[in-house]
């Protein structure tokens, strides 16, 4: 009989990615301005590796005023060219952009009367999805659901929220529950959902 691990092999040793991956991934998050900094955060990491953007998430709640859409919405040139030079973030022009891009898709989304919560929830009919995996391979990267909420992001004016993007934030967040059966993770992630 296959032994699989006791906790999902992604996130090795690191202590910072193994609390991460305790804590926070798989959680059901329903927090309007916490989707908002992970959906940021999660474009971020295009090209990167997740523990990197997880390494310097404090620098970005720093640079990105706690990310608080109304004051990121209000960023200027001057601000963008300041993001630009902190080494604290990564320092990607269309990175900085998107944040602000995603700050005013935000707020339009609260002017027609719909939390992100809602907007981003009805993918998935209002309730987090428990997989079954037993190996990372079976785990996908892009779903109908992803596809289907990262074409309403776009359209809602929000970028680097890609179909893969959008996955990994929805299990970020709990929309889906793909830690491992055999992770003691899986196990907290489904008590939270119930």
């Amino acid at each position: 009989m296959t032994q699989y691990p006791e906790r999902c092999n992604w996130c090795g040793t690191d202590p910072l990615y193994v609390h991460y991956h305790d804590t926070v991934w798989g959680r059901p998050e329903y927090d309007d301005l916490a989707l908002f900094e992970k959906l940021c955060l999660d474009g971020q990491q295009a090209g990167l590796s997740w523990i990197t953007i997880l390494r310097k998430q404090q620098n970005y709640r720093d640079a990105y005023a706690g990310f608080d859409p109304e004051k990121i919405a209000r960023f200027t040139e001057q601000d963008q060219t300041r993001l630009l030079q902190d080494p604290g973030i990564v320092r990607n022009k269309l990175k900085v952009q998107s944040v602000i891009h995603n700050a005013r898709g935000y707020l339009a989304l609260q002017e027609r009367g719909t939390p992100l919560s809602t907007f981003l929830w009805q993918f998935m009919d209002h309730q987090p999805r428990q997989n079954h995996w037993r190996t990372m391979a079976e785990v996908p990267v892009v779903t109908p659901e992803s596809e289907a909420m990262a074409k309403a992001l776009k359209k809602a004016g929000f970028t680097f929220v890609g179909p893969t993007i959008v996955y990994a934030f929805m299990q970020a967040t709990g929309m889906v529950n793909d830690h491992l059966v055999n992770c003691p993770a899986y196990q907290a992630c489904l008590k939270l959902s119930q």
